[in-house]
């Protein structure tokens, strides 16, 4: 199917710790400081597309209506520009180290915290009127909302509550997929889709944890560029556009009129490393926001291997650590894409 039709709960408490694993949908009250992260509500009314039609995007819609060359985000696996290292020559005097690792992708070498507290202090003023209508006199919050919980301001520092940090040491791609500076980032393309054309370069998914790590740096940052939301850094908060038309996998939707012009209108991308604060303490490009991005789950069985994770340009969370887990591995929508990851050469 395209996306799940139903829209997931999205309540929680301010105090709460995340887990490296946030997949399940939110209670129906409030949590406590126990609780794991809720599920980022689906784009409403994402009615189910074709199955028959398994080619993955040839290349990023682009915006006012133009076509764009099939050359540029080939969806072929083998493809020798995909993910290839003219991005290095892009890069000049950007943050992050490439050393161990291909030259378009980014060093992420340091101790991540598995287990984090993250105390929002402000949240955004949509979330708490909606969280009021749905207060009992009980003081639980009932039924099922299509508002995302986002949080405007943190609480400094995170507070890491594993007894111990792990140690990771991996390579990731310093932009989403196709991982070329100025191109808009690959949508339409579903799990399955994404791990057989990282595969094809040589890399790899990214699990939750490589995600995080790459995201937040070891201060654990919710966002990565800190701990007040900023919708001029990164591609969050615009207005949420409401599907109208059954969308097909990129190649089939660009060969259809309406679907192509449907794509066009939902789309709100920006192109890769056009907003220069949307850097991560790593040096990693557009974590948060503009896409969001497939990555594995370990410990899972198919077809729930799939998890997206840092939001896309909509009003959602549009932050490090939760992962959204209802969609299926053959799942696929128009705010969704990928980037890549490696193992780093031994020092």
């Amino acid at each position: 199917m395209f996306l799940c039709g139903g829209l997931a709960a999205a309540a929680l408490a301010c105090d709460r710790r995340e887990h490296a694993a946030t997949d399940a949908a939110a209670p129906s009250g409030p949590a406590d400081a126990s609780a794991t992260a809720d599920a980022e509500p689906a784009p409403p009314d994402d009615a189910a597309a074709a199955q028959t039609d398994a080619a993955a995007p040839s290349a990023p819609a682009a915006p006012g209506g133009a076509t764009p060359e099939p050359s540029r985000g080939s969806s072929d696996a083998g493809s020798s520009d995909a993910g290839s290292s003219d991005a290095a020559s892009l890069d000049g005097g950007l943050p992050g180290s490439s050393e161990g690792c291909p030259d378009d992708m980014v060093l992420v070498d340091g101790d991540y915290c598995p287990l984090v507290d993250q105390v929002c202090l402000k949240h955004h003023k949509e979330f708490v009127k909606d969280q009021a209508r749905r207060a009992t006199p009980y003081g639980e919050v009932e039924g099922t909302t299509s508002v995302s919980e986002r949080c405007l301001e943190y609480k400094q520092p995170t507070v890491c509550l594993s007894k111990k940090r792990t140690p990771m040491r991996y390579c990731v791609d310093r932009y989403e997929w196709p991982n070329r500076k100025g191109e808009l980032p690959a949508l339409l393309v579903s799990w399955r889709e994404a791990v057989k054309m990282c595969e094809g370069v040589g890399k790899r998914l990214c699990t939750e944890d490589e995600f995080n790590f790459a995201c937040e740096g070891e201060e654990m940052l919710p966002y990565t560029y800190g701990y007040e939301r900023d919708a001029s850094k990164c591609n969050i908060d615009r207005p949420f556009r409401q599907r109208e038309l059954t969308l097909y996998r990129y190649e089939r939707c660009m060969r259809d009129p309406k679907c192509k012009a449907e794509l066009e209108r939902l789309d709100q991308r920006v192109p890769a490393g056009s907003m220069p604060a949307c850097v991560s303490p790593f040096g990693v490009h557009d974590l948060n926001g503009n896409i969001n991005e497939w990555v594995v789950r370990p410990g899972k069985k198919s077809p729930d291997r799939s998890g997206l994770k840092g939001g896309w340009w909509g009003p959602m969370r549009g932050r490090c650590r939760p992962t959204v887990g209802f969609h299926k591995e053959e799942d696929y929508g128009y705010e969704q894409g990928f980037r890549c990851c490696k193992d780093a050469a031994p020092r």
